[in-house]
């Protein structure tokens, strides 16, 4: 049983995110590849529930311009949720404390080299600010938008046997890592689910 959309920005939600996390036995990906941590980021917006997404400066080397979670590399040492709280203040100048965290979703290994540890951040009350060097623009999306009836969408390539996940947000279709990281949050914190996704392909622009 999960709580019905728009999901308030409240102690209720949190609570019911949390346990879902828990119940969930995140995947964990065995690697030689470089490990890095996304923030799912849990923020108000006008009462409801939203997730942080940023659009990648047009300057950057790598996915210049797309749109991503806050995040990246796992340095020496840390944790994947140390990560993901460091990339939150370097990326948007969020200040988040260790127990803010919910849990974790499956790793997803992307095909330019990178095994992706997600982490779900509640952030109540925090301020973002982009920062220029890596961010182009910050955005709150309400997670009711994840429970559109259009989405996820799967289509097949000619590349892979995969299916390739689509997900029409922010005025655009975002795809994988992205996409199916925000379908495993709503599969599994929203509705309770042990849903999978290290299966989801990525479009072929990404694999470099």
């Amino acid at each position: 049983m999960h709580a019905t959309p728009p999901f308030t920005f409240n102690g209720g939600t949190r609570d019911l995110f949390e346990a879902n996390l828990v119940r969930h036995q995140a995947k964990e990906i065995e690697h030689e590849v470089a490990a890095a941590a996304v923030a799912v980021t849990l923020v108000d917006q006008n009462g409801q529930a939203a997730f942080v997404i940023t659009r990648r400066a047009d300057h950057l080397h790598h996915h210049a311009g797309q749109w991503a979670l806050p995040g990246g590399r796992i340095d020496a040492g840390e944790t994947a949720e140390q990560a993901a709280l460091r990339e939150l203040q370097e990326e948007v100048d969020a200040d988040v404390a260790g127990d803010a965290i919910l849990g974790r979703l499956d790793d997803y290994q992307t095909r330019s080299g990178f095994v992706i540890t997600p982490v779900v951040v509640w952030a109540e009350g925090v301020d973002m600010t982009p920062n220029p060097d890596e961010v182009a623009e910050i955005h709150r999306v309400p997670i009711a938008d994840l429970d559109r009836p259009d989405s996820p969408r799967f289509v097949t390539i000619a590349e892979s046997e995969r299916p390739v996940i689509q997900m029409p947000l922010v005025g655009t279709l975002l795809h994988a890592p992205t996409a199916a990281i925000l379908f495993q949050f709503r599969e599994v914190a929203m509705r309770g689910l042990s849903t999978r996704v290290a299966h989801l392909e990525q479009p072929v622009w990404a694999w470099r």
